[in-house]
């Protein structure tokens, strides 16, 4: 992928490692080295759902999943409606951070990543396809 996907609304811009199709649906690919852990962190897992939501915003079609390639293993995480509005609230929480101008808000974001990632439908050792 070239250019990073924008979305003026949120003033989100970001840039999968690939876009992928799969039955006429456009699946965004995080790429990360090294082993896959158990389960995906929360922040590769948000990282990807904001990709899923760049994606649904650029071509006007919503992805049912994205993937992140590790190494060793493969995840499809879902993104379901809510990933995405604990994506959202992220970002506004992140936003309103950034307007505080606070360092030690900033400094809080790591926690406000990993509280809001829970129970999110991913499924391991996926393998529709090859990536990479």
């Amino acid at each position: 992928m070239e250019k990073p996907l924008f979305y003026q609304a949120l003033g989100l811009t970001g840039k999968p490692d690939y876009l992928v199709q799969q039955n006429g649906q456009i699946i965004p690919v995080e790429v990360k080295s090294g082993r896959a852990p158990e389960a995906p962190y929360d922040s590769h897992i948000f990282q990807l759902a904001s990709y899923c939501l760049l994606v649904e915003k650029t071509y006007g079609k919503r992805p049912p999943h994205g993937i992140i390639h590790y190494n060793d293993r493969d995840f499809a995480v879902d993104y379901t409606q809510e990933l995405e509005s604990k994506l959202l609230d992220i970002l506004a929480d992140m936003k309103r951070d950034e307007h505080r101008n606070d360092v030690r808000v900033h400094m809080s974001r790591h926690h406000v990543v990993r509280a809001a990632g829970s129970r999110v439908s991913v499924t391991r050792g996926y393998r529709r396809g090859t990536i990479g």
